[in-house]
């Protein structure tokens, strides 16, 4: 291999310090295809609302049950303006004390409930706890028996079913419970306390159990609200019904409160911050603890962090990145964009780098006449992948299963001395993010071996000498054309010792794919190429 004249070697440097920018500059872009960056998160809530704001927005329309939370949510996360918020919530509960276990004041409760009678009462009270009184049923039943609103009727008369399924019927002895959460249900109508798209199908379950006289699918929707009110005030669970579109998200977030209680001030003030319990309760049945601690992040950059990833419902990376503002910006306001920005980037950028490097490997006169930009291509492709797969976390690895979703255990019968060592293994598809990296590390490597044998042959080829001569200079190069096995084996040699010292994780598949590419870089190269240009040497040496 000769070496470059000094205008050669500047253009080799430009070529390469070219790809080597691009792909730097494509790295910094703070976009990913199935995760969100905590820069663009930060970026996104930067001037928005926070928890803190959120509990002060509440307090002041004298909503202190769900200031509570908020005030409970901001402890959690570790907000100074914490001890504030807890002042002034403190104030409110000295002056109003009564309005403290319903969490606020609410126009149809002074008809129906004497506050001031409520003296055993100081803290915050799960509003099912006087609801279920034979005095509060009957004070309810004959103020909502006067309602004008069609829907009130209809759930009314939900309390004459006798088929109830899991409930005892409400007009039986025993039925204190489906009477309750029938009259909590229609005062929560009546007070327009539910979301427009939920009132619409509480109504059309309602008359679709009293046409078939069976509460049917209704029941769940009864044995969620039963969840809600045995935990949340009156105030509380007026309020996170105003943001639950369906009997869905109801039932879903009845589930977070039962999984996960310790965070049901996080799950609540969520909610109320991003106006959707809906995209709150399917993020977090998706991805369980780890998506509660990415909800925490984006609940202390503000309203903005949070709507940026319920929009995406992708978990957060956390890998190590700069990050640079007006990428941030571009990735914030068009994500896509940039995010063909990026891959395009880390592409074009791969393949200035090849084609530097092809001008070093390569003689001058073997250059860019006899070697078309294909290789640079194909090498460009499989680096921009592994780069892909590196900044791409999810990408193929999926979630983990949520802790938080519901659980049945099917007890089955087995035949083993120690019952406790029977353990379930999840069946799986996938394959770590690791283990693809490793694969195509070890493909690129072959790929670059077999380039550099073709190219070899090629410079062979182009000589001026006898074809006897080129025959002999091919068999001479017998060691190049098998060094894809070398390679092959040394891969395979390596990743197992790393995996016996423990340096990265034990798998087979990672380390004799190695083996596996170099046998097929060596079949390609001697039965595809090195043996059909043998042939044509021996017959061209024949004939001269």
């Amino acid at each position: 291999m000769s070496l470059p004249s000094n205008t050669r070697f500047r253009t080799i440097a430009l070529w390469i310090a070219a790809g080597l920018m691009l792909i730097a500059a494509a790295w910094v872009v703070p976009v990913n295809l199935k995760s969100v960056t905590p820069a663009l998160l930060k970026a996104a809530g930067e001037g928005t609302p926070s928890v803190v704001r959120l509990g002060r927005e509440l307090l002041d329309s004298e909503k202190s049950g769900p200031a509570a939370l908020a005030l409970a949510a901001t402890r959690s996360l570790g907000d100074p303006q914490a001890d504030a918020l807890a002042t002034a919530l403190d104030r409110v509960a000295q002056r109003r004390p009564e309005l403290v276990p319903w969490g606020g004041w609410d126009p149809f409760l002074d008809p129906l409930f004497n506050l001031k009678d409520n003296s055993g009462h100081r803290d915050s009270t799960p509003v099912l706890t006087f609801f279920i009184t034979e005095k509060a049923r009957t004070g309810l039943r004959d103020y909502l028996v006067n309602s004008r609103s069609d829907g009130v009727q209809s759930l009314l008369r939900l309390r004459t079913l006798d088929r109830t399924g899991r409930f005892v019927s409400a007009h039986q002895p025993g039925g204190q419970a489906l009477d309750a959460v029938i009259l909590l249900g229609a005062l929560l109508y009546q007070g327009e306390h539910f979301s427009k798209p939920l009132q619409r199908e509480l109504r059309g379950l309602a008359e679709t159990a009293l046409e078939q006289k069976n509460l049917g699918e209704l029941e769940p929707v009864c044995i969620d609200l039963l969840s809600l009110g045995r935990r949340l005030n009156w105030l509380q669970l007026c309020e996170i019904l105003r943001v639950t579109d369906s009997t869905k998200a109801v039932g879903e977030f009845a589930q977070l409160a039962r999984a996960t209680p310790e965070d049901l001030p996080l799950v609540y003030s969520a909610a109320l911050l991003s106006g959707s319990a809906d995209r709150v309760a399917a993020y977090l049945l998706r991805y369980g603890r780890n998506g509660m601690a990415d909800m925490k992040l984006a609940l202390l950059l503000g309203e903005g962090a949070l709507n940026q990833l319920l929009l995406r419902q992708v978990p957060v990376n956390r890998q190590p990145a700069p990050s640079f503002g007006p990428a941030t910006l571009l990735a914030l306001l068009y994500p896509k964009l940039a995010l063909a920005a990026k891959y395009f980037g880390f592409l074009v950028g791969a393949f200035f780098v090849f084609r530097g490097l092809d001008r070093v490997l390569f003689e001058p006169q073997t250059d860019a006449a006899t070697h078309p930009h294909v290789k640079s291509g194909v090498l460009a492709v499989l680096t921009a992948g592994m780069l892909v797969l590196a900044t791409e976390p999810f990408l193929i690895k999926p979630a983990p299963p949520s802790e938080f979703q519901l659980k049945l255990t099917v007890p089955v019968l087995a035949n083993i001395s120690d019952p406790a060592s029977l353990t379930h293994v999840e069946n799986t598809f996938t394959m770590d993010t690791s283990t693809l990296l490793s694969i195509g590390f070890f493909a690129l490597l072959q790929v670059g071996m077999y380039l550099l044998c073709l190219a070899k042959m090629r410079e062979i080829d182009l000589q001026q000498i006898p074809a006897l001569l080129k025959l002999r200079l091919m068999e001479n190069e017998e060691n190049l054309f098998d060094g894809g096995l070398y390679i092959g084996i040394a891969g395979t040699a390596t990743a197992l010792v790393l995996q016996v010292l423990k340096v990265i994780e034990p798998n087979l598949l990672a380390a004799y794919s190695s083996n596996l590419f170099g046998i097929t870089c060596v079949a390609l190269v001697k039965i595809r190429h090195v043996r059909p240009f043998k042939r044509r040497l021996i017959l061209e040496s024949q004939t001269s």
